[in-house]
């Protein structure tokens, strides 16, 4: 195989002594390297150009990328507004970290030599560390939801009280970090909230009971999407429904005011058929 292709298939970055195992030689690195086909961010490793830079960033600071960093590359649910970059290591004395939050744990999974990021079950297992329960329950809702684990495996793991409670608490027919929120807040209420119900042409949010739904506007909330939104809510209210639309922000930052609208409305019976 030749080197650009290994190098492609291995996310475009490796450590030398990786590709020297592998059968090439250090003269078709050096070449290379001396062609500009690779870079070469640190001693011990090469990259092509154009790399994720976030792997070649990892690779020079001797790290992993894990935590809630990873857990958004994976795709998973993070809150927004943490933009402070994870990452894990195991050895202090080869971490050269200005930027970023480094965690030190033993990780469930041991990391090969070479590794730029954690697999998904040592992300989790630090997320339930590092945030708190609520944001981590979403994180680890949406992990299993897409199904990159499963609570029998998990399970087997050695696991530190933060992850078995969440563990308790997971529930993978939850997609998105606000039907965690929801769910999580008003379960006591014991009261069936359905979430992504569809009713009368569209999706909406929340349904509590039969007739109250809650609706959770983001920054798309704007121009079309907002009128078509409120000709929605006008069709639900002339069919018996009670609409309460907030925004996100309100979700995150003013929930005392939102779960004060909804139990106004329960206890009003608005979540009732007639």
């Amino acid at each position: 195989m030749h080197l650009i292709d290994y190098l492609e298939r291995r996310g475009g970055i490796a450590r030398t002594r990786e590709l020297l195992d592998a059968g090439f030689s250090r003269h078709v690195l050096a070449r290379a390297v001396s062609r500009e086909e690779l870079r070469r961010p640190r001693q011990g490793w090469v990259h092509l150009p154009g790399t994720d830079t976030m792997l070649v960033r990892a690779a020079v600071s001797g790290v992993v990328l894990s935590c809630i960093t990873q857990a958004r590359r994976l795709g998973l649910w993070v809150s927004a507004d943490d933009d402070v970059v994870h990452v894990a290591a195991t050895s202090p004395s080869s971490v050269n970290v200005v930027s970023a939050h480094v965690h030190w744990s033993r990780p469930l999974i041991p990391r090969p030599p070479g590794r730029l990021e954690d697999p998904v079950e040592n992300v989790l297992a630090i997320v339930a560390d590092c945030q708190p329960h609520e944001r981590a329950l979403a994180t680890w809702d949406s992990a299993f939801n897409t199904g990159l684990v499963d609570r029998d495996s998990f399970r087997l793991f050695p696991l530190r009280p933060a992850a078995r409670r969440l563990l308790l608490d997971v529930n993978p027919f939850h997609d998105a970090g606000t039907e965690t929120f929801v769910h999580t807040r008003l379960r006591w209420l014991r009261i069936p909230i359905r979430p992504q119900v569809w009713l009368y042409g569209h999706r909406v949010d929340f349904l509590i009971g039969e007739r109250l739904v809650l609706q959770i506007d983001g920054g798309h909330h704007i121009g079309a999407q907002r009128d078509s939104d409120n000709a929605h809510d006008a069709i639900l209210r002339v069919h018996g429904y009670t609409v309460i639309r907030v925004s996100y922000r309100q979700l995150t930052e003013s929930w005392p005011e939102v779960q004060d609208l909804i139990l106004r409305a329960i206890a009003q019976g608005l979540h009732k058929a007639a």
